[in-house]
This record gives structure tokens, C-alpha cells and sequence, in this order.
């Protein structure tokens, strides 16, 4: 905050430049620190300084300020072993550049590394005091912010990650973190100078959604920290997981410091649940107070997925309730080494040399003892020597499991180290010991690419983001009863989408120690034949499953739509395959078309036997009575009736379809015309028995075959022109069964149908009006009767056969027609030849001249 001096001072100041002769100079103007300046928890001299921020302290006690006094500086609570061991970790990559004779030569690193006591506003205070230096005072001819350190390397978390990133990206001083993993911190245009040696949660959200989906859990509930990193990881995770057909029953945030109802809503919130699979996109901090919540309640048997913050933790995996994890899989760092560093990190000499504040309190934290018995602490705590023995002590300062995390502080601070050296030109001696401006550093910087002494690659994409590659993690338990970090898989980024993901199901332990892939659906897997219908009012992953309707199938399990079938196939009955529907005609096999032949070929027989009897007794008075020419035509054309109807029978074929149909007309033409010709000759018979009448002159035997054949071939004409024009068909209809296909014969012009059943009904009237005519003419054996009869019975056969016809679906309206050609064929044989074969064969007498011309009043 800019303060000037006085306005006394300055007035004199001004008077004394307008009166003294000497042109003695005013006073230049100052800028003055605001508070008390910002002193480093660690820090050593050197050529160059960089910068370090970790939280050595993880939370801070809360003072109500009074407004009457200055605030007191942030009193930091809470000791975080953790971040001593990055801080060694620093410090030892630091050591070892300056004992390097290749990187950097003749050029000695310090540090300065704050503690941001889990404060934001403390992580932005202390980032401004290392880029402007934290002198009290600056001129104004200075540059502001001109940067005493050319890279601030730390930063745990995300959110004060871009709370800092924010203020010094203007600057252009590169923050380089070794574990802020919020995906939105790859904005370069909200945070152009960050950067970081840990995969972004873009790819941890992916690769974790990708394994809830491997392991088919579809209905998973998710809780996450409330801050930048789990609300961030968690809406990419929500987003990628819906598009892999995931659905989240619940997302739930948590700290730590919720009041205890807030903690219970998350409790009953989950009991309530009947997902199985619980995501925790959580920082281990808040993992911790969550397992004790759920060990409160014995909430066991879920299945955790976990980020790289908790998976492989070893502080959670000793915690009280860790029970609750076993089983647990998940994203972790990928496995390091870096050489030297455990041995260092137990030596904590330069820990003391460069902070001896710091050290004293990690050693009485460490040790339970005091330095100064003075200190009123309420406890009787033992006097601290100073030479304890460090390595008899079991606490997270020892844990060597996150030492993939230490290799990201060590990564970035060679990649700080690398960039000076080329930026100053390095040889065997580097010739200059001043940085570059900032913006240089920062493009170097992108640019490094280098390998460690462990020979893994260093570099920073165009987000400032390194390759994303992680372990696959499985928590499971031993014997006697601590947890084995069981590594069961890999995820690599770079890969092609199908293969990033890699995993051993066979050695996997899963929650309550089973072996059995848990399941985690809302409703289970629709089989096959059926479809999923959304119920209403909830997530798209719960569905009731519908069997498809008939004629549809659906061949996969959890299909949304059942698909037709080809209008020739019909589903089964399980409605997962199509199957050929059954073809259906009229055939010889089937009971129906054996009798309708049998009756056929007996019909034909018998009008065949009836001709023999009528041969051998051509030339007796009954067979000759009624011009036996036409009766040996009628016979022959009833032969034919019978046999057409075999036509119907079988299967229709182009043949088939049009010899049943035209061999029907004309043939039944034939025989009604034959018919029709014995009427009228009888009619004509005894008219001319009538005083001065010559009809038998025009009306004989010549004539009578004139009348058959005109007939006749008008029925033939007709044919021609039905089959020429429109003729009929053998068709597939699909219509009348759905699960059927009838053969049948289209009729092709439904007109020329029509129109040959209309010429032979029309014959018919004709011959049974002639008949009615003739009824009662006066002869021992008037053959009119008998064909009055025969004509009736075939009037009313085909005027049932037409509605019957038409309402008779599929082989059974051929069966119609096929019985109504026999019914009129029989008709007419047994009406009309019968009784002369009686008198024949069995009243011989009567088959005299002289009885067929006796006439009877």
C-alpha cells in the first residue's frame, strides 16, 4: 500500500528546492509494506533463490478480531508430517544440484519455502512476498513484483493452487505443483504460469468412470470434497460417466469441519441408498474424518473407488475405522524411486540449519518432549535433547508410500534447475549467476524436456500438464489386519481409448473380502427378447424390462427397442431371434386335401363308371332317348370338373394358378352348356309333337353341338383375355395370420374372376329356368325333372360358396371352392344319370321303347 510522507515534510521539502540555490534534490517516494513482513519457514542463501510454499500446518486458530487492534498474524495449528517430507524432498534436489558438476556448475540454489497453514489468503500473502522480494520498503523508480525468485515450487492442493496462480500469472512467475490435480487449473488463459508434474483429473475422472463402467456398476452414489479439487474432478467424472451410461444416485459434498447434522444427512443419505459403489473424489483429510463417521455407524460392505489423493494413503489404511476401505480400488501416482531420499529425509540436519523454529517444532511433536521447560503447555513433557533417535519413531514422517509424490517435488524442481541452465548458457561453468526476466523462465520452462537420473522422461504439454499414466490400486487386507496396497492394473492416457485401460480382474479383492464383482444397478440386465422402458420420474439407468410385442425381438441384453421382423419371418416365443413363418397352402398331406382328392378321384370314378354303363348300353331306349352325343359330353365334362379341382390342391405356382381358375370355367361351361342343350332338345322333343310343328328340323343333334361349342368358346374367350391381360398368381399373404404365410393364387383382374363365375351362373339360370319349363311335360320319363333338380342344387351350392368364399381365410377358401366344385359336380351326376343307371342296371323292364313313350296326364 503506497503512504507518503508527511505534508510538513513534503512542503519543506519543496520549499527548499524553490529557495536553495544548490538545487538540492526532494525526497524520491517510497512504497512501505502493509504489516509485518512474511518470514520463511525454511531458507538457505545462494545464487539463486527458489521459492517454496507446502502447509507445514494444516489449519490455523480462529481469533475474533475486536477492530480496535491490528489483527495478530495467523496462528497455524495442526503439524503435517506430510509436508516436512516434501519439503525434504526440496531440499534434497536442491543438495543435489549444488553438489553437481554438470547442472549448473559454479551456481549455488537457496530457498525459501512458506507454510500457507491451510489458508488461502495466507497461500496468496506469502506467493506475493516471494515475487516481490519482502522488503519493508521499495523505491517507486523500482519494478514492481520484478521477482526475487525465479519459481515457486509446491502448493498441495488446488484451491489455493489457483487462488495464488491467479495473483502471480500476471507476473509470469511459473508455480510448478507436485500435486494440484484440479482439471480446471489447464486453463492457460486463467492460469498461465501454472504448472505441474501430476496428471490432471481430467484424466483421473476419465480412467476412473471408464473402471465403474468395466466393472458394469451403473448405479453408483459419489462424495466429494467441497473445494476446487473435489467438486472440479467430480462434475468431469458426472459428465463422462453420463455419457458411458453411468448414473449417480447421489453426489454428496464434505469437509471436514461440517457441523455433525450435516454429517448425519450424508449417513442417512447412504443407508437410504441402494447403490453399492460409493465414489470419493476426496482429499485425504476429509477421507479420514469420513471413515470415522462411517465406522460410528458400521456402514460396511460398500465399494470404494478412489483418487490418488486417499487410494494410496498410508495414514488411511492405519486409521480406526479402515475396515470400512478394505477392498477399495483405485487411481494412484504411478510407483517411483528416486535414489538417496529416504536416507536424507531421516537426516533432518539441514531441516534444523534452515529453520530451527520449524525443526523445534517438529521434534517436540515428533518426540512428546519440550525444548523449553518454561513453556506453559498444561502437559508434563519430558526436556528434549536434540539427539533422539529419529529412526525409533512410527509415524507418517517415515512412511516411504508416497514416494511417487516426492518424485513430483523432485521432478519440478529439476525442471526449474534445467530451465536456468539453458536460459544462462551453462557449459562447464555457467557465465551468468541472474535469471532471465520472468516470461523467458516461464516459455523455457513449458518447453524442458529432460530425463531424471532414474531415467523417467520430463515434460509439460501445451497445458502445462505432464503425461497422464496411473496405477490401478486394490486396498486389501491381511492376516493381521492392516492393508496391502496391491497394485492390479494401469491407466495410460496416451494409449488409444480401448486399450488405456489395463487391469488383472483375477487378483482383485473386493469389499467384506470377496472375490465376486460387486453389483451396483438400479435395475438389473434386461435379457434378451425384451426391451428397457424409462420409469417415470428417475435416472435413465432405471428401467422396467418389457417383452417385446409380438412380431419384434430384440437379440441383445439391455436394448432400448425391439426391432420388426422381415414381414416373411415371425418372432419366437423367447422374442430373440426371428424365425421363417410357417408356410400354409392346401396339401395332399393334410387330412383336408386327402379327403377333398379322395373325393375328386371318386367323383371322376364314378362318372367314369357311369360312361362304361352308358357304352355298353348305347344302344338301349333310355341311353338314347335324350341324345345320347350330349350325354357322353356331360359325362366327359364332369370328368374334367371333378379332375380341375386337383388343380387347387398343392403348392400355387405361375401354372398352377392359371390352369385351376380357366380349366374351372370352361370345363363347368362345358357342362351346363351340355345341360342346357338336353333342356332345350326336351323342350323342342314335345313342341314338335304338336300339330304342323317342324322345331326338331332346326333344333337336332348338328344344332345341339352348335349351342355346346358357342357357349363353350365364349367361356374360352373370356379366359384368354383374363390371363393375357391381368392373369393369376401365386402370392404370399400376409395378412389373414400373423405368424402365418398363405400360399395362395391372387386372382390377378378380380373382374376376370368375377366375370367367368358370372357367364357359368348365368348358364345356370338359364338351364334352370328352361328346366322349370319343362318340368311337367307330359312323358313316362321326362329327363327336364331330373335337371330342374341338378340345376337347383348347383344354384345354391355356388350362391353359398360366394359369402363363404370371401369370409374364409387362407387354404380354407380353396377347400370352399374345391368342395363347391364337387358338391355342383355331384349334383349334377347323381340328379341327372343316376336314375337312368338304376333303370339300367336294376329295372331292366322299364328300358323299353314303348315305356319311354307312354305319357302320363
Amino acid at each position: 500500500m503506497l503512504s507518503t510522507q508527511r505534508w510538513s515534510e513534503q512542503g519543506l521539502a519543496l520549499l527548499q528546492l524553490l529557495l536553495v540555490a544548490s538545487f538540492s534534490k526532494a525526497e524520491e517516494r517510497e512504497c512501505s509494506l502493509m504489516g509485518e513482513p512474511e518470514e520463511p519457514q525454511l531458507f538457505k542463501t545462494g545464487d539463486i533463490i527458489l521459492g517454496g510454499i507446502f502447509t507445514f500446518h494444516s489449519s490455523w486458530r480462529n481469533i475474533e478480531s475486536t477492530y480496535v487492534y491490528r489483527p495478530l498474524p495467523l496462528q497455524c495449528t495442526s503439524l503435517n508430517f506430510r509436508a516436512f517430507q516434501y519439503a525434504q524432498t526440496m531440499l534434497f534436489a536442491i543438495e543435489e544440484i549444488n553438489n553437481s558438476t554438470d547442472l549448473l556448475p559454479g551456481i549455488k540454489l537457496g530457498y525459501k519455502i512458506y507454510d500457507l497453514c491451510g489458508s488461502n489468503a495466507r497461500a496468496v500473502r506469502v506467493a506475493l512476498s516471494l515475487i516481490n522480494g519482502n522488503e519493508e520498503t521499495a523505491s517507486m523508480s523500482e519494478k514492481p513484483c520484478s521477482g526475487s525468485v525465479p519459481a515457486i515450487i509446491g502448493v498441495t492442493s488446488s484451491s489455493p493452487s489457483m487462488a495464488i496462480s491467479t495473483v502471480i500469472g500476471p507476473f509470469h512467475t511459473p508455480l510448478v505443483s507436485h500435486f494440484a490435480t484440479c482439471a480446471c487449473l489447464s486453463n492457460k488463459v486463467r492460469y498461465p504460469s501454472f504448472l505441474r508434474t501430476i496428471p490432471s483429473d481430467y484424466y483421473q475422472s476419465r480412467a476412473l468412470a471408464q473402471m465403474v463402467k468395466h466393472f458394469g456398476w451403473t448405479w453408483v452414489g459419489a462424495i466429494r470434497s467441497n473445494d476446487d479439487y473435489g467438486n472440479n474432478g467430480m462434475a468431469t467424472f458426472t459428465e463422462i460417466a453420463t455419457q458411458l451410461g453411468i448414473c449417480l444416485e447421489y453426489s454428496l459434498p464434505f469437509v471436514r469441519t461440517d457441523p455433525p447434522e450435516q454429517k448425519q444427512k450424508i449417513i442417512q443419505t447412504i443407508k437410504r441408498s441402494t447403490s453399492k459403489v460409493i465414489v470419493a473424489f476426496m482429499n485425504h483429510m476429509e477421507m479420514d474424518e469420513l471413515i470415522d463417521e462411517f465406522a460410528l455407524h458400521n456402514l460396511t460392505g460398500y465399494q470404494w473407488v478412489g483418487t490418488e489423493s486417499w487410494i494410496s494413503d498410508s495414514q488411511n489404511a492405519i486409521a480406526k475405522g479402515h475396515y470400512i476401505l478394505d477392498g477399495s480400488i483405485g487411481l494412484a501416482i504411478r510407483k517411483a524411486h528416486v535414489t538417496g531420499l529416504r536416507e536424507f529425509m531421516m537426516d533432518v540436519k539441514p531441516l534444523n540449519s534452515s529453520g530451527n523454529k520449524l525443526f523445534t517444532v517438529f521434534w517436540e511433536t515428533t518426540f512428546g518432549c519440550t525444548f523449553n521447560h518454561e513453556k506453559q503447555t498444561g502437559e508434563n513433557l519430558e526436556q528434549c535433547t536434540g539427539y533422539e533417535d529419529l529412526t525409533g519413531i512410527k509415524n507418517s514422517f517415515h512412511d516411504m508410500s508416497l514416494m511417487p509424490i516426492f518424485n513430483n517435488v523432485y521432478k519440478a524442481v529439476y525442471a526449474v534447475a534445467h530451465t536456468l541452465h539453458n536460459i544462462l548458457g551453462c557449459g562447464e561453468m555457467c557465465s551468468n549467476t541472474t535469471a532471465s526476466d520472468q516470461q523467458v523462465i516461464l516459455q523455457h520452462l513449458k518447453n524442458i524436456r529432460f530425463k531424471t537420473k532414474e531415467g523417467e522422461e520430463v515434460y509439460f504439454n501445451e497445458n502445462g500438464d505432464p503425461a497422464a499414466k496411473y496405477d490401478i490400486i486394490n486396498w486389501q487386507p491381511k492376516k493381521d489386519g492392516s492393508v496391502e496396497f496391491v497394485t492390479v492394473g494401469l491407466f495410460d492416457a496416451s494409449l488409444p481409448e480401448d486399450k488405456q485401460l489395463q487391469l488383472d480382474n483375477l487378483t482383485l479383492t473386493w469389499a467384506n473380502n470377496s472375490k465376486q464383482v460387486p453389483v451396483s444397478v438400479c435395475s438389473g440386465t434386461c435379457a434378451l427378447g425384451t426391451r428397457k422402458v424409462l420409469q417415470k420420474g428417475r435416472p435413465v439407468c432405471c428401467y422396467d424390462c418389457i417383452p417385446c410385442a409380438e412380431g419384434e425381438v430384440s437379440n441383445t441384453t439391455d436394448s432400448i427397442t425391439c426391432v420388426r421382423c422381415h414381414p416373411e419371418f415371425w418372432s419366437n416365443e423367447r422374442r430373440d431371434e426371428c424365425e421363417k413363418k410357417e408356410t400354409e397352402f392346401l396339401s395332399y398331406t393334410e387330412v383336408m386335401g386327402t379327403i377333398l382328392t379322395l373325393s375328386s378321384l371318386l367323383g371322376a370314378c364314378l362318372t367314369a363308371t357311369v360312361a362304361f354303363i352308358f357304352f355298353r348300353h348305347r344302344n338301349t331306349p333310355i341311353v338314347k332317348a335324350n341324345n345320347s352325343e350330349l350325354s357322353f359330353l356331360l359325362l366327359f365334362s364332369l370328368t374334367l370338373c371333378f379332375l380341375c379341382s386337383l388343380t387347387f390342391i398343392g403348392r400355387p405356382s405361375d401354372w398352377s394358378c392359371m390352369l385351376r381358375h380357366t380349366a374351372f370355367g370352361i370345363t363347368f361351361v362345358l357342362c351346363i352348356s351340355c345341360v342346357l342343350g338336353k333342356t332345350l332338345a326336351v323342350l323342342m322333343a314335345f313342341k314338335a309333337t304338336l300339330p304342323g310343328s317342324n322345331l326338331m328340323k332346326w333344333f337336332g343333334p348338328r344344332r345341339q353341338r352348335i349351342v355346346v361349342l358357342a357357349f363353350t368358346f365364349i367361356q374360352v374367350v373370356i379366359c384368354l383375355v383374363w390371363v393375357t391381360a391381368n392373369p393369376p398368381y401365386p402370392f404370399k399373404n400376409l395378412r389373414h395370420f400373423k405368424d402365418k404365410i398363405i400360399l395362395e393364387c391372387a386372382l390377378g383382374s378380380p373382374i376376370g374372376f368375377w366375370a367367368v363365375l358370372g357367364y357359368i351362373g348365368l348358364l345356370a339360370m338359364l338351364c334352370f329356368i328352361l328346366a322349370i319349363l319343362a318340368r311337367k311335360l307330359p312323358d313316362n320319363f321326362n329327363e327336364a325333372k331330373f335337371i330342374t333338380f341338378s340345376m337347383l342344387i348347383f344354384c345354391a351350392v355356388w350362391m353359398t360358396f360366394i359369402p363363404a368364399y370371401v369370409s374364409s381365410p387362407g387354404k380354407f377358401s380353396v377347400a370352399v371352392e374345391i368342395f363347391a366344385i364337387l358338391a355342383s359336380s355331384f349334383g349334377l351326376l347323381f340328379c341327372i344319370f343316376i336314375p337312368k343307371c338304376y333303370i339300367i342296371l336294376l329295372k331292366p323292364e322299364r328300358n323299353t321303347k314303348k315305356n319311354m313313350m307312354d305319357k302320363k296326364s
